[in-house]
């Protein structure tokens, strides 16, 4: 993810005059804020959209703080979660951290150690989404990727001119190899924040690849689909 991209933060929240106040100090900040006042709406943006931080309060309507951060963290999202609580008991900091919260804050907070921590926690997601480690041409079976000149050149079709999705996409499961990457990373590095593709626009990229680089596209090797969840690359 490049630097000059705005940071994005989904705020959940129902207390309205706290809401408030927060969302207008992050955009003061630069960050682009979406709103959610209970704990279903927030679940409900987290599957439609890409955030680099979702800043969680415990005491919600409709369904809690700690069961969003596990319903987010059952659906393999890694986005940092920052967890509010009026409680400042460690019984219910430890709960939230288990849970998959990432950092904790108790109310009344001071506003510069929030946007202190939401800094960190953002800066930290963004270097592990950086983390590259495939150069520009990497070799497979008996493919051979030239991602910078958007070609491969495969044993079973040829020389193929990628699109630029596709040499994206490509790259993201092989630096990932062997791991499930779920559709919402997929979204955020290949199609960026604003365009969500639905699941079966990646389901044709992957029967693309299989016919590309696979002996036999019914049973492939190396490019799979994982239900429910996103896809993997394996070799």
């Amino acid at each position: 993810m490049n630097g000059d991209k705005t940071a994005t933060i989904l705020l959940v929240e129902d207390e309205e005059n706290l809401h408030e106040a927060l969302k207008l100090n992050l955009e003061l900040e630069g960050y682009a804020v979406t709103s959610a006042f209970d704990g279903v709406l927030a679940i409900e943006a987290i599957k439609n959209e890409y955030f680099d931080l979702v800043i969680l309060d415990i005491m919600l309507p409709e369904m809690d703080g700690i069961a969003v951060a596990e319903t987010i963290r059952l659906g393999n999202n890694e986005v940092p979660i920052l967890m509010l609580s009026a409680k400042n008991t460690s019984n219910d900091k430890v709960l939230g951290l288990k849970k998959g919260a990432d950092d904790y804050l108790t109310k009344p907070f001071n506003l510069e150690e929030l946007l202190l921590r939401i800094q960190k926690l953002i800066n930290k997601n963004q270097k592990l989404q950086d983390k590259s480690t495939v150069g520009n041409s990497y070799t497979f079976g008996d493919n051979i990727i030239d991602f910078k000149a958007q070609e491969a050149v495969t044993k079973y079709a040829g020389k193929i001119q990628l699109s630029k999705k596709e040499a994206m996409l490509l790259k993201l499961l092989i630096e990932n190899k062997n791991e499930v990457v779920p559709r919402e990373k997929i979204l955020q590095a290949v199609w960026g924040y604003n365009v969500y593709p639905t699941t079966r626009t990646i389901d044709n990229f992957i029967l693309n690849f299989r016919k590309y680089f696979e002996k036999d596209s019914r049973n492939p090797k190396f490019f799979h689909s994982v239900r429910g969840v996103g896809y993997k690359y394996t070799e």
